[in-house]
């Protein structure tokens, strides 16, 4: 007999093979028709699949951020079933609920068209009015083969799955697909749904299959929220940095350089600000160094990443053997021990904090690149720190309170995430289970909440990772605090302890941003462009009216000049063209310099958002409230009416 613990702490003892919608209903009927799936021991089912095992048995309802997954699947069958209800040649492959929405691939002659996609909405639509129950049945192999003979996909599928795995199929209405679920009760669920964009994608991800349709789309289970996540995306696309940046003229992207961006003046300007901050918060506590590109592969298999991450290295090949024997560096973690072995080091050293922004390269394959957010080249704000191990909880607090407040002054949030070892490592499972057990405990320690993320550690060791929101919603993994046993063997890092004998050090590694260029990719998007008076590449444009106004301009950005502010004269063109370019460019503020303003020693203020509207003040006064601005790096500006 299975026994299922219930949340209030009450039990329910039931053979094995009962369905969860019995036991759901055995709790109440208004909670079976709430019910879109269960979880047992955490592990999400629907309520039509055989309970073979007991344990913490909860039912999740539409509340539940679980069932939005469960719902999602379900809305790609349902997509799958309307494509082969008007498309019935089409061959299918998989289905499966992602981050934000579901997928399904299908094998077609033709590409599908975005009439398709309203055509196959449409479709939906109805299979949802017919409440189709999702009916799960459990098939032998033969059976499965047999149902599924005019589908290759599916047989491929089939011969992948081991002698002693369960087969399932669920059917829903005329639509049969091979699946192993979950999913909501019936296709009524499906009702607020959305077919966003078709694109190609190989089968199985391998480019050496054939290509594939593949449809992706979105479903909730409130109008509200498909509305809302649609204004989103919409907004998303508006701020779509590849777009905005262009039009701020802040970088070039060039197909004799793929993944490796060109910066402008006012990209540069804009990159230097955010290195220069990132190494002003790092200027007393951290020790910034340099160190080569290039390294031969010794180093890399001292490291592990020749045999773990070469396909992802930019290897040189040696004239004599044609065999690759350098690469340029993806990371710096090995070159910074490197530069630790050159000197001997003391426990009173430790923590030893190495710096870096140096340059990086990665070989990302072409059709992943994209715009700032994915490249090949880069640069990371990266950090290596060298501790004792009795150190370990204080400086990852040290650090997390560093790189939180990093993100505060962009108005970003973060949320934590705990990841453990992954499958593909080095070292044994002691070492793994004293690097776990030491980074959970500093994570506890610091009182803040965290999502786990089993198996999604480095190869090398656990780590904490930053997920930051912006400001229309959407989350970004940027930060981490990876700790590292590993690498203090491989490498024989040692310091002379207290009792002067040789210990090994513990090796922290550390990123905030990421990568800047990625960072910035973000930034723009976050701001939409309109970044806060600090980061601005062009913080005040200076207006004459008229040209025998000049002078008395120059000198208004001759003051914001010397207080150390990005002001630009521009007498270029009438007025109005002069105030839309500005506005264009998002320039904070603007300064206008009329007749009474030049006798008076006064400025016209046309604050960035705020139309027409202008605000009078002295020169000195305008001078000191954006200095003031600039260095609280505030987010607001501080002039106003």
């Amino acid at each position: 007999m299975l026994v299922l613990r219930l949340p209030d702490g009450a039990e329910r003892t039931v053979p094995p093979g009962t369905l969860p919608r019995d036991v759901v209903a055995s709790i109440g009927p208004r909670l079976l028709k709430a019910a879109v799936a269960v979880a047992v021991d955490g592990e999400v089912q629907d309520l039509g699949t055989p309970l073979r095992r007991g344990g913490a048995f909860t039912v999740l309802t539409d509340k539940d951020p679980r069932a939005l997954a469960v719902l999602r699947h379900s809305a790609a069958h349902v997509l799958a079933t309307a494509v082969r209800r008007l498309r019935p040649e089409a061959h299918i492959g998989f289905g499966p609920a992602i981050d934000d929405g579901f997928y399904y691939d299908f094998e077609v002659a033709t590409p599908f068209t975005p009439d398709d996609l309203a055509a196959f909405e449409a479709e939906m639509a109805l299979v949802a009015q017919a409440a189709f129950p999702f009916d799960r049945a459990e098939v032998s192999r033969e059976a499965a083969l047999a149902t599924f003979a005019d589908d290759p996909l599916k047989l491929e599928r089939i011969g992948d799955l081991g002698p002693d795995e369960i087969i399932s199929t669920y059917t829903d209405g005329p639509f049969v697909d091979l699946c192993r679920g979950p999913h909501v009760p019936d296709t009524s669920w499906i009702r607020h749904v959305k077919l966003l964009s078709t694109a190609g994608a190989y089968w199985r991800g391998d480019e050496r299959r054939q290509m594939l349709q593949r449809i992706y789309g979105t479903a909730f289970f409130r109008k509200e929220d498909l509305d809302a996540h649609l204004h989103r995306l919409e907004e998303a696309r508006r701020r779509d940095h590849r777009v905005v940046g262009k039009a701020l003229d802040l970088f070039v992207l060039h197909p004799t350089a793929p993944g490796a961006p060109f910066w402008t003046e006012r990209g540069t300007i804009l990159y230097n600000t955010l290195v220069e901050f990132v190494r002003d918060r790092q200027r007393e506590r951290f020790k910034e160094i340099k160190t080569p590109l290039l390294y031969n592969k010794a180093l890399w298999e001292q490291s592990g990443h020749w045999g773990k991450y070469r396909e992802n290295m930019f290897l040189v090949h040696n004239d004599e053997t044609g065999e690759p024997d350098t690469s340029l560096k993806p990371m710096n973690c090995p070159s910074h021990y490197l530069l630790y072995l050159t000197k001997k080091h003391s426990y009173r050293e430790l923590p030893l904090r190495y710096v870096t922004f140096d340059v990086l390269h990665r070989n990302e394959v072409a059709g992943a690149l994209s715009g700032l957010t994915r490249v090949r080249q880069f640069a990371q704000d990266d950090c290596h720190v060298f501790l004792r191990e009795d150190q370990i909880a204080d400086e990852v607090k040290f650090l997390m309170d560093f790189i939180l407040g990093h993100y505060r002054t962009f108005g970003l949030e973060a949320r934590l995430k705990f990841a453990t070892r992954p499958e593909t490592r080095v070292g044994d499972d002691a070492m793994w289970d004293r690097a776990e057990a030491a980074l959970k405990a500093a994570l506890e320690a610091t009182g803040m909440a965290y999502e786990l993320k089993p198996g999604d550690g480095a190869f090398y060791g656990p780590k904490i990772d930053f997920d930051v929101t912006d400001s229309i919603g959407r989350a970004w993994q940027l930060g981490t605090i990876q700790l590292d046993y590993a690498a203090p063997e491989r490498f024989d890092l040692q310091y002379t302890a207290d009792d002067n004998t040789l210990k090994r050090p513990v090796v922290i590694h550390r990123a905030v941003s990421g990568s800047f260029e990625r960072f910035i990719g973000i930034l723009i998007e976050h701001f939409a462009g309109a970044f806060p008076l600090w980061l601005a590449p062009e913080q005040v444009r200076v207006l004459p009216l008229t040209d025998d106004l000049e002078p008395a301009a120059r000198a208004v950005t001759d003051a914001l000049v010397a207080a150390g502010l990005r002001a630009h004269l521009e007498v270029r063109e009438s007025l109005n063209y002069r105030i839309r370019e500005a506005e264009t460019m998002k320039v904070p503020y603007m300064a206008v310099v009329g007749k009474r303003e030049a006798e008076a020693g006064t400025v016209a203020v046309r604050v960035r958002g705020a139309g027409s509207k202008q605000v009078v003040l002295p020169v000195a006064e305008f001078v000191a409230r954006l200095s003031r601005e600039r260095d609280t790096r505030a987010l607001e500006p501080l002039v106003r009416d």
